[in-house]
């Protein structure tokens, strides 16, 4: 950046071109992100209220489930444009390192903890490192993000975290890995020290094929390939399934009531459980205080019950908010049962519910719901593609679903979720958008496959017809059969510069500017004339950042002549901060004799020259 510069390029006299009718066409590029069909997510400290989390049936484990029983699919893929802005804590990434991240987590009791594996099989943590939860070995916090080294090259398929927080990766080998804090054996060592980098869980897990992590507040589940469902960590409600509430150190297979069906999904809130069977049935165990295991009492199980009232309805996705279960049929019907005080059961009313009641539906087919054991807000997508969320959103209470202008449900949480967690790791095709934009930002000055070329400076800058009309007014224009331009392969510009033009030409491809702000001037000129008033704008920003003593008196003159009130107001103001030093400047001295009389009475009028 060249701020205190004052070389911008002298204003000439460039021919405008009267501003043609704009109906809002634009170029509108998609993508696909492919998400996981997993789940974590981050609880509160306290154990009695809320959540519940749950996984799909993973790929492998469609492959050893015997043919004669029901294996339900993983979670629908999320189809839509991710983008990681909507995170905060992303926002403090460089462009390179987010173009590289593949999977993504994100934690911590203000969304200020986060994990990712980038394309290359790195794992990455940042963040305020509470109870050792990023794994580096250290209590170090660090906006800077860092590798976790026992991670790197291990293919992580799945992340979950509790509230203290500790947090628990499986590999695609089978391995599970936990670190953080252990004040209730709830890493699964066998002790209660707090863990500061990842340690592979031995015990009971050693010969298994484990596909699926989630964590409550302060216990973990596991879920095999063979069906079979593993807990350890705090008891005290009976959330680890063992049938006493004593702690449970290492991990310990249920067997009561389910040991002998097979699981093909697990979820954990702040200190329940639930398990969904291959047969479509659900059972929950631990605390009920507010109904959350959906057994038609508030009474806690130290065994899995079955959720009763659900016969003949065949369940396929199972999650749970901080104190509340959502409940998928394979017929799009959603259900809902436990605390209700935010509406987060979406029926209505904040009335509590035991059993599950359907939720309001609006006419649409359900084929994903979201929820997080740390928030009380409840998010689905719908067979049309319309994302609905509805509960404590941003402090508001909302007892319906309510259809939002998001992608994902994944976006759904990171724009309305308090904190904005992610209620599963999940999959980022691409980071800024598409592989669409990608395609089309990469084919800009692309001599193989551009149909025209601009010669500007005697540098030849190859575009592509098609995109400049879908872009710009002035090219729908230009290309109509009635221009001499329509015909021509290339077309010589002579009122501007090589960068200024080229400039312009790149931001039709990718919506982005990237020039200096003394040269943002004359693409500030170029904009007004083909009225393109986003790049305004963009310029009008970029200026901003530029403006000195030295240039703030011609900058002012640019902006009234190219109708840029806003930098106008700008520049006003800061030559108003600096009366003394701008009015000795050559700049000022060079105003047009109008615009510097206009000056000096507004100046004058807004107490500049009072002694």
């Amino acid at each position: 950046m060249q701020g205190a510069s004052s070389g911008f390029p002298h204003l000439g006299s460039h021919r405008l071109r009267s501003c043609l009718p704009k109906p809002g066409v634009r170029l509108c590029v998609g993508a696909t992100v492919n998400s996981l069909g997993t789940q974590d997510m981050e609880c509160n400290d306290y154990a009695m209220a809320e959540g519940i989390t749950q996984s799909a049936c993973p790929p492998e484990f469609a492959k050893v489930v015997p043919a004669a029983r029901l294996c339900f699919p993983q979670l629908v893929q999320s189809r839509h444009v991710t983008d990681l802005s909507r995170w905060p804590i992303f926002s403090i990434l460089d462009a390179e390192l987010l173009s590289s991240v593949k999977k993504i987590c994100v934690f911590g009791s203000s969304g200020n903890e986060a994990i990712f594996v980038t394309k290359d099989d790195d794992v990455y943590a940042f963040g305020s490192n509470c109870s050792n939860c990023l794994g580096l070995g250290d209590s170090h916090s660090s906006f800077e993000p860092r590798k976790i080294e026992p991670l790197c090259q291990k293919n992580i398929i799945d992340l979950a975290f509790g509230s203290g927080p500790h947090v628990v990766a499986v590999t695609k080998a089978g391995e599970v890995y936990s670190w953080g804090h252990n004040g209730y054996c709830q890493l699964g060592n066998g002790g209660s020290n707090p863990g500061c980098a990842p340690a592979l869980i031995t015990p009971n897990l050693a010969n298994r094929m484990i596909t699926k992590i989630t964590c409550g507040s302060h216990h973990t589940m596991a879920l095999s390939a063979d069906g079979e469902v593993f807990a350890w960590g705090q008891n005290n409600c009976g959330q680890v399934g063992t049938g006493s509430t004593a702690n449970q150190p290492t991990p310990r297979k249920i067997t009561a009531t389910i040991g002998m069906k097979v699981t093909i999904s697990i979820a954990c809130g702040q200190t329940s459980s639930m398990a969904l069977m291959d047969n479509g049935e659900v059972y929950g165990w631990g605390y009920n205080g507010n109904g959350q295991l959906g057994i038609g009492n508030n009474v806690n199980q130290p065994n899995p019950s079955r959720v009763g009232s659900l016969n003949n309805v065949i369940i396929t996705q199972v999650v749970c908010g901080y104190a509340h279960t959502l409940a998928l049929s394979d017929e799009g019907i959603m259900y809902s049962w436990g605390a209700n005080s935010y509406g987060q059961l979406g029926t209505g009313n904040k009335a509590n519910m035991v059993s599950p009641a359907i939720v309001v539906n609006h006419g649409e087919r359900y084929v994903e719901v979201a929820a997080s054991h740390y928030s009380h807000i409840s998010s689905a997508l719908s067979q049309t593609g319309k994302v609905y969320m509805w509960g404590q959103c941003r402090g508001q209470s909302i007892t319906e679903p309510r259809h939002i202008r998001l992608p994902s449900t994944d976006d759904a949480f990171a724009s309305f979720s308090a904190p904005p967690i992610s209620w599963r790791i999940y999959n980022v095709d691409l980071i800024k958008g598409s592989r669409i934009a990608e395609a089309v930002a990469s084919s800009f000055d692309n001599p193989e496959n551009s149909d025209i070329k601009f010669v500007v400076e005697n540098k030849e800058i190859h575009v592509h017809k098609a995109i400049l009309k879908l872009r710009c007014e002035h090219f729908q224009s230009m290309f109509h059969t009635c221009w001499d331009e329509a015909s021509k392969e290339s077309i010589e510009i002579t009122q501007y510069s090589y960068k200024v033009y080229r400039a312009f030409l790149k931001f039709l491809y990718t919506d982005d500017v990237d020039l200096d702000p003394e040269d943002a001037i004359g693409l500030l000129d170029l904009s007004n004339a083909y009225c393109e008033d986003i790049l305004k704008l963009k310029c009008e920003a970029i200026i901003r950042q530029g403006i000195s003593v030295e240039n703030v008196a011609m900058l002012y003159a640019a902006a009234i002549k190219f109708g840029a009130k806003q930098l106008e107001e700008f520049c006003f103001r800061f030559a108003l901060n600096h009366m003394t030093a701008v009015t000795q400047t050559e700049a000022l001295h060079e105003l047009d004799d109008q615009v510097l009389k206009d000056f000096i009475v507004k100046a004058s009028h807004a107490g500049a020259f009072k002694n």
